[in-house]
C-alpha cells in the first residue's frame, strides 16, 4: 500500500479504537479530502445488482446511492460491471444522457456530477465508492489522487470488515493460525505475488465466498483450489 493509504487507515484506527463505526468515518474523510459533497460506499457483486450500502457521508449521498441500485443502472453500476472509474463531470450537460433515470433522480436530488470507483481485488468484485457534488466540474488532479487512494483504502476495510466477521484482527492485524500462513506462501508461490499479496488474494476470496478465511486456506493446501493475481 502507498503511504498516503497507510495513512489514511491509521486515521481510521485513531478515530474509531474500538472498531466500530469505520465505514462511516472513511466516507466522511474522503469526502473531506476530495473536496466533494458526499460520498458513498457499496458492496456490489461483478454485474453492479445485489447491491448493498454499507455507509453514506449524508441524506442525498444515501438516496442517489439507493437510486442507482433500484434503477440498475448508473455511475456506480458500470463501475462494478467494468472494472474500471466511471466519471461523471457534468450530468447536466445538456447531450444525451448515459443513465436516463438514474441522471433525471441525482438532478432532482441536487446532484450534478458524481464518480465512482471499483473495489477490487484482482479478478474479485468487492464494492464501489461514490463521490458526488452539487457542482458540475471534473476532480483536479489532486482530488482524483485523493480519491484513488481512498479507494484502496476501502478495499482494505471491506476485507477488515469481512475478516471481523469471521473473528479477524484489527485492520492491519494478520492471521497467525499457521495454516493460513502456509497457504499464504503457496498462493505466494503459485501466483507469483507477496505474501502481503497472496494473503489480500485469501482474503478476497473469503470474502467473495461468504467462508471464513480458515476454510479457503484449508482448500488451497488440499490442492481444491487455485488462486491467481
Amino acid at each position: 500500500m502507498s503511504p498516503r493509504v497507510n495513512e489514511i487507515l491509521a486515521g481510521l484506527a485513531r478515530g474509531c479504537p474500538d472498531g466500530e463505526g469505520l465505514a462511516d468515518r472513511l466516507v466522511a474523510d474522503c469526502a473531506h479530502a476530495a473536496a466533494v459533497t458526499g460520498v458513498g460506499l457499496s458492496l456490489t457483486t461483478d454485474s453492479g445488482s445485489g447491491a448493498v450500502v454499507v455507509a453514506v457521508s449524508d441524506h442525498r449521498a444515501g438516496v442517489v446511492e439507493e437510486l442507482q441500485f433500484t434503477l440498475t443502472e448508473g455511475p456506480c453500476v458500470d463501475a462494478a460491471r467494468w472494472g474500471r472509474p466511471a466519471l461523471q463531470p457534468d450530468l447536466g450537460s445538456g447531450v444525451r444522457p448515459r443513465w436516463p433515470s438514474f441522471t433525471a433522480g441525482a438532478l432532482a436530488a441536487g446532484l450534478h456530477a458524481v464518480f465512482a470507483f471499483p473495489l477490487r481485488v484482482g479478478a474479485i468484485q468487492l464494492g464501489v465508492l461514490d463521490l458526488y457534488r452539487d457542482t458540475a466540474g471534473p476532480l483536479t488532479g489532486a482530488e482524483l489522487a485523493e480519491a484513488l487512494c481512498f479507494a484502496d483504502a476501502a478495499t482494505a476495510l471491506l476485507l477488515h470488515l469481512q475478516a471481523e466477521v469471521h473473528g479477524g484482527g484489527g485492520l492491519a492485524a494478520v492471521d497467525d493460525r499457521a495454516e493460513v500462513h502456509q497457504a499464504t506462501g503457496v498462493v505466494s508461490v503459485h501466483a507469483g505475488v507477496t505474501l502481503v499479496d497472496a494473503l489480500t488474494l485469501l482474503r478476497a476470496r473469503a470474502y467473495a465466498d461468504g467462508t471464513p478465511i480458515g476454510e479457503v486456506a484449508s482448500a488451497v493446501l488440499a490442492g481444491e483450489l487455485q488462486l491467481s493475481d
